[in-house]
């Protein structure tokens, strides 16, 4: 436990209890806390609930993802490697999975660069019923508006200022800096691109979700090898 908390500082003791589990240890979220709290270790003070927004009609704003690849949504966040100079991430998700399926790192990220990453994923994935973003100028270009429409998704853009409407990316994004990019310093942009996309593998195959059951997005499967001698 001790050691998963050094590795992940920014876990509170229930998903240190289902990286046990995963591990193979036999044990409860109620005994890890007991032991936490005997080791000094900090409990995160409850996440305080949230209201929706509503407008006057009655209707929800937010566009809720129904099944896999249903809505996915994008933004981005910006960093700096050690020696001053800035870079971007385009930061994409699936909604309902809370799965990451991409982050591009560049110094700088464009609408070609949006069209480049997305094409990526329609060819791996398939392509989604929605694509949520912000309003910001690499998203509401007309060549990325056009080129999704051409592809048979819909682009669901956000009001301004309601960042809220944006929840599943911007959960993400606070999670992204808060685990990692706060505790890391990168010497250069190829640096940052590996790393990052290491940590994108952990938070999709290891970190543990609440909203999942404590489970990751994207588990790995195990593939069991047959070891019976074959019979001549």
């Amino acid at each position: 436990m001790i050691e998963l908390t050094r590795q992940y500082g920014r876990y509170g003791y229930r998903r240190i209890a289902a990286l046990l589990r995963d591990a193979g240890w036999h044990v409860n979220d109620k005994r890890i806390e007991r032991l936490w709290r005997r080791e000094g270790l900090k409990v995160p003070m409850k996440q305080p609930k949230k209201g929706r927004l509503w407008f006057n009609d009655g209707s929800c704003v937010r566009l809720r993802p129904e099944h896999r690849d249903h809505v996915w949504s994008y933004d981005f966040v910006h960093c700096r490697t050690d020696d001053g100079k800035a870079f971007r991430t385009l930061n994409i998700i699936d909604d309902y999975r809370r799965e990451c399926l991409a982050i591009r790192v560049d110094r700088k990220l464009d609408s070609g660069n949006v069209i480049d990453a997305l094409s990526d994923l329609f060819i791996l994935r398939g392509i989604p019923s929605f694509i949520r973003s912000d309003n910001g100028p690499e998203f509401v270009s007309q060549a990325v508006q056009d080129w999704i429409k051409a592809v048979g998704a819909k682009t669901a853009y956000i009001d301004p200022g309601s960042s809220w409407e944006n929840g599943y990316c911007e959960s993400f994004n606070a999670r992204f800096r808060d685990e990692f990019l706060n505790g890391e310093i990168f010497y250069s942009l190829r640096e940052a691109q590996i790393l990052i996309e290491e940590w994108r593998k952990h938070y999709n195959t290891k970190r543990p979700h609440s909203s999942l059951g404590y489970r990751p997005p994207a588990p790995e499967a195990i593939v069991q090898i047959d070891q019976r001698p074959i019979m001549h």
